[in-house]
């Protein structure tokens, strides 16, 4: 979300606008490691404090879809199924809603434990930010692309080699 507020005010400040420069270099490489993380399942490590607004995690893959800003190691097609994994598997679950159809407190299911003092059923919805790449029109890539297995699927799933992770370049 920083990303938002550099591109609406980076122009005023020479500072800031060398912040963004340097905060996208590091966005691009985060969504890296991000969609390296996802699981064939679409799965990922419980790691963090905010569990709870489940796919939330991944909203920067999403923000970096819906500008067309995805680093070259990324494939458009290739980050939307593996947020369709992430997304179905942290809502798909009946009892991850309660009677009335509210997200319940948790990662996965009801998990009240998981959650920090300060969130609420409404902070939940932080993981609409998941679908962020709604916002693309049909034709874009994103939409568009033949469906690509994510870093973990193809590796685990399909037992086919990815790209060696290196660290970005300073």
């Amino acid at each position: 979300m920083l990303s938002d507020i550099l591109s609406a005010v980076g122009a005023v400040n020479p500072h800031w606008q060398s912040m963004r420069v340097a905060h996208s270099s590091r966005m691009a490489r985060y969504a890296v490691i991000l969609e390296r993380l996802i699981g064939p399942d679409g799965s990922f490590p419980p790691i963090g404090r905010s569990l709870a607004y489940r796919c939330a995690a991944f909203q920067p893959l999403a923000q970096l879809a819906l500008h067309g800003e995805l680093p070259a190691a990324l494939p458009p097609a290739q980050v939307r199924c593996a947020l369709e994994a992430v997304i179905r598997r942290t809502l798909d679950a009946p009892e991850n809603f309660d009677q009335e159809g509210w997200l319940r407190l948790g990662l996965n299911g009801s998990q009240p434990n998981m959650a920090e003092g300060y969130i609420s059923t409404g902070s939940l919805y932080l993981c609409s930010t998941a679908f962020l790449p709604l916002g693309l029109p049909s034709e874009a890539p994103f939409w568009s692309d033949a469906p690509m297995p994510w870093s973990q699927r193809s590796l685990w799933a399909h037992g086919q080699g990815v790209a060696i992770d290196k660290a970005m370049d300073m």
